[in-house]
């Protein structure tokens, strides 16, 4: 859809080990700039953007990206937009008033309550108290794997094919391979 133009899709995975890559700005700069690049409409926003920061000389505030965002995703054209989050729970919720969590749940509120009718957003995190009470809204359908049938016995096969085919364990006998399948896929717990 994304490629006939029927469709915008822009990505991001939080990851607590790259520190670009668990705040706000890092989300908003990323989501403008894929989005920037699949309409002319998208663009022209971003040029303004880049006109009111001194041709790129000041740097926008989260504030300023987060409007810019929002303007995008108020696109005249009727086609979807698809904002994926992925693995929102690796964004650090420690330090800081708000945290950097807290900020992107800020956001994620915030595109929610914009009620845009072609807006789907797909956040993927493990079920954190503070996600779930921003998720719990009645707007969000939230599907838990944990919850799934078959979840454990997908985790349960593919931990038996890597004990059955990795060579390191090919002189393990069959008790040993037996408790580090049971004890791995225990320990999974649904993962």
């Amino acid at each position: 859809m994304c490629e006939q133009g029927s469709a915008s899709l822009a990505f991001y995975y939080f990851d607590f080990c790259d520190t670009e890559k668990n705040h706000l700005r890092g989300l908003l700069s990323s989501l403008v700039w894929q989005l920037c690049d699949q309409s002319n409409f998208f663009c022209d926003i971003v040029s303004q953007l880049y006109s009111t920061h001194q041709s790129g000389k000041k740097f926008p505030t989260d504030t300023a990206l987060s409007l810019c965002l929002s303007d995008m995703l108020r696109s005249p054209a009727e086609a979807p937009i698809y904002l994926v989050f992925d693995a929102l729970d690796e964004c650090p919720n420690a330090s800081g008033t708000p945290s950097n969590r807290e900020k992107v749940l800020m956001l994620v509120k915030t595109l929610i309550d914009l009620r845009i009718s072609n807006l789907r957003i797909c956040l993927t995190s493990h079920p954190e108290v503070d996600i779930q009470a921003v998720l719990g809204r009645p707007e969000f359908r939230s599907v838990s794997l944990h919850d799934e049938k078959g979840q454990k016995q997908d985790i349960l096969d593919y931990i038996i094919s890597i004990v059955d085919s990795d060579p390191r364990s090919q002189g393990w006998n069959a008790d040993i391979k037996k408790v580090v399948i049971d004890v791995v896929s225990q320990k999974a717990n649904g993962m």
